[in-house]
């Protein structure tokens, strides 16, 4: 029997992670809030589906997209337009429809930004609570699916995801020819696009549930080095760094759990190596 996974929220990690998964001979079913994405989705061998969380759940055929082997959540919060806990809301609201449906895995894709900046490396396990959290509300919905599926015997998968990058999300693009920046030695905590997506299909191949995992690459140069290989390589104008006057504060998030668990081999160990593909 064919496989099937459907994605609430084809953006720019969603999208070509769906396409990999229709490549790969999965039926793939994936959802956008903007109508005129439909078309893009389908040409990508994706069922498309126009479903909002408002935060109630607004969409056609909402079931034919519930009725799916394994279901990844993509949508990140939008705490600068939404009040609080407001994404939590929505998760909570979707879960009401998710109980009617046979679903038998969830993946929910998190962020690294839950962790407080703690001037050492990180580890899944300083961050379990809101109070923890230098982002409550993703915590609490983090939480709120592991009881949601641990009641409704569901597998579940966190993946707490460092800055995403690759393509053309080129981190010196954001910075170029900023002045004074005091960060230059802070080391950074990405994971390339083409990772997460070899390490989603890494969960559902090896059935890796119950668990939540870091993900970012492995090796962690400095922002500077980042951006002036970007600037090198990509044409962009190569930001001023300034020493700080004081101790910038910085976290480094480890990947040891996951690499542990397995076994999976990095398509990009050092963000030094990334792919990108400049849009001018």
């Amino acid at each position: 029997m064919n496989k099937s996974i459907s994605i609430l929220g084809c953006g720019w990690l969603g999208l070509p992670l769906g396409k990999h998964f229709s490549d790969k001979g999965y039926t793939v079913k994936g959802s956008t809030t903007n109508e005129e994405k439909l078309s893009i989705l389908t040409k990508n061998g994706i069922e498309s589906f126009r479903i909002q969380l408002n935060p109630q759940v607004v969409g056609e055929n909402v079931d034919n997209f519930l009725n799916t082997e394994t279901l990844l959540i993509n949508i990140p919060p939008r705490t600068s337009l939404q009040k609080v806990d407001a994404h939590v809301e929505q998760i909570s609201e979707f879960l009401q429809l998710v109980k009617m449906y046979s679903t038998k895995n969830i993946i929910y894709v998190s962020s690294t930004s839950v962790y407080p900046e703690l001037n050492r490396e990180i580890f899944e396990e300083d961050v379990t609570t809101p109070e923890q959290s230098a982002s409550p509300t993703m915590v609490k919905a983090e939480n709120l699916l592991k009881e949601f599926c641990t009641f409704h015997e569901i597998n579940l998968t966190i993946l707490r995801c460092g800055g995403l990058m690759g393509y053309e999300r080129i981190p010196a693009k954001y910075f170029s020819g900023w002045k004074g920046l005091t960060t230059g030695q802070i080391q950074v905590n990405y994971i390339h696009r083409d990772d997460v997506i070899g390490i989603v299909e890494t969960i559902i191949e090896q059935n890796i549930w119950n668990e939540t995992f870091n993900i970012v690459s492995p090796i962690h140069p400095t922002r500077k080095e980042i951006y002036a290989k970007n600037c090198e390589e990509l044409g962009f104008e190569m930001p001023e760094f300034v020493l700080p006057s004081e101790l910038q504060p910085f976290k480094i998030i480890s990947p040891k759990k996951w690499i542990d668990y397995s076994k999976y081999s990095f398509i990009y160990e050092n963000p030094l190596d990334y792919f990108y593909k400049r849009i001018v």
